[in-house]
């Protein structure tokens, strides 16, 4: 607790001389050297030794004298004494009290800053445990993205199995990559934004530091300040340092001293914000990166599904090609067999025909005669001939036809095969993988 006093206005001392500087008057002995002196060679052998009765007034005159002059420069001795020990008392007394004063001023300024450390140093802590829960977000955030930088690449890697022609670079496979790019980045910059994290927090723990060493110095400069201000004449533990009036070679000033704690104040408070800055900035990185990625995800989702969609209809549309074509190979072989019954029809016709002709061609003499059953005979077999040719031409077209129907079967098959394939990449493997894409929580670091 601060001790304050009541600051004396002190009063100009009065000019006082020392006693030892008063000037002293000096008394003169008397002396056996007058012209009537009892020395003279006259008298030498009667009064030697003796003193005449002026000479014995003129002695006690002198002691009179000197008594009176000894008793006033006691008097005025004392006199002086007291009033130097009371006027000595009294700037004594002025002087601790306004030393107790200055000391008592002092322990508020001490206290000034040590309240204002004291609070630099718990938003600091604040500070740095809400910068250490974003780090905890980063790293969750960071972590969290190696499931969908999986999820991607198994996507990429399935769908390499795709058989041609499906194997192509369609929308799907454009927006996956794009999709790896977008991770790799995220990844890239929650690093380097983890690291910023790192080393603000080291800074805030350092100026924290400072701070406290200040803080405690302060503490012990109170503790000791505020000791010195209980202190009065009547305490026990008081004694003589003749050396501690000294001032030593290494003390501050007090602006020195002041701006020792305003700087480091400053220097904190700069860090703080510094830090609240970059709090807020992975606030809208975490909140950005996470809205990208599940707007990736969606995008990627859509194309899926508009793949998935078309190679559907392609699927439908070479089923049902498959099953006119199936259609169509049955109707044709039920052709070929009809041409085939045709031609074998035709057989017995030009047999007919062909047998009436050699029977004819022993006719005798002049009865072998071009006659009109001999033409028409003629033109029959010419006729069953163009016929079982055109059929067996037809039957070739239709053969080949029927060949053409197969391979186009089993083109059609193929085709559905690769179809289904696709459809089970993409929809049974693909997007059932990405269900276990992450939320927009967890990709933000919350959980």
């Amino acid at each position: 607790m601060a001790q304050t006093g009541v600051l004396l206005t002190r009063e100009p001392a009065p000019q006082t001389v020392p006693v030892s500087e008063l000037p002293m008057k000096v008394y003169e002995a008397a002396l056996n050297t007058g012209p009537e002196s009892s020395c003279g060679l006259a008298t030498a052998g009667f009064r030697t030794a003796k003193y005449l009765p002026e000479e014995w007034h003129q002695n006690n005159y002198i002691r009179y004298h000197e008594a009176f002059a000894d008793r006033d420069h006691s008097e005025r001795c004392r006199q002086e004494s007291q009033n130097l020990a009371a006027y000595t008392a009294d700037l004594a007394q002025r002087t601790q009290q306004d030393s107790t004063t200055k000391v008592g001023e002092r322990l508020q300024d001490i206290h000034f800053w040590k309240s204002e450390l004291q609070k630099e140093i718990e938003d600091l802590t604040a500070e740095t445990d809400l910068m250490a829960a974003q780090k905890v977000r980063l790293e969750r955030a960071l972590d969290t993205t190696e499931t969908p930088y999986t999820i991607t690449t198994d996507n990429l890697q399935c769908r390499e199995r795709r058989q041609p022609p499906d194997l192509v670079r369609d929308q799907v496979e454009v927006e996956l990559l794009k999709e790896a790019e977008l991770i790799r980045n995220i990844q890239e910059l929650l690093k380097r934004t983890l690291k910023q994290a790192i080393n603000q927090m080291q800074l805030n723990r350092d100026h924290k530091q400072l701070c406290e060493m200040d803080w405690s110095d302060k503490l012990e400069t109170y503790n000791i300040d505020e000791k010195c201000g209980r202190y009065n004449n009547q305490s026990t533990n008081i004694q003589f340092h003749p050396s501690s009036s000294k001032f030593e070679d290494s003390a501050s000033t007090p602006e020195t001293w002041a701006k020792y704690s305003h700087d480091n104040i400053y220097r904190a408070e700069r860090e703080r914000l510094a830090s609240v800055n970059l709090r807020a900035l992975i606030d809208n990185i975490l909140h950005d990166t996470a809205e990208d990625l599940r707007m990736q995800c969606d995008t990627v989702n859509e194309a899926f599904a508009k793949r998935c969609e078309e190679l559907d209809d392609a699927k439908h549309k070479l089923e049902h090609h498959l099953k006119k074509t199936l259609k169509e190979i049955g109707d044709q072989e039920y052709n070929i067999a009809a041409l085939r019954q045709a031609i074998k029809d035709k057989e017995s016709p030009l047999k007919v025909a062909q047998t009436r002709l050699y029977d004819r061609s022993f006719r005798p003499n002049v009865e072998l005669c071009r006659d009109a059953a001999q033409f028409r005979l003629i033109s029959e077999v010419e006729e069953l001939n163009e016929s079982i040719k055109a059929l067996k031409k037809k039957l070739l077209d239709a053969e080949q036809s029927l060949r053409n129907l197969e391979d186009t079967r089993m083109s059609l098959e193929k085709e559905i095969a690769v179809k289904t394939n696709s459809l089970f990449i993409d929809r049974q493997k693909c997007m059932a993988h990405r269900t276990r894409y992450p939320t927009v929580l967890r990709l933000a670091g919350y959980q």
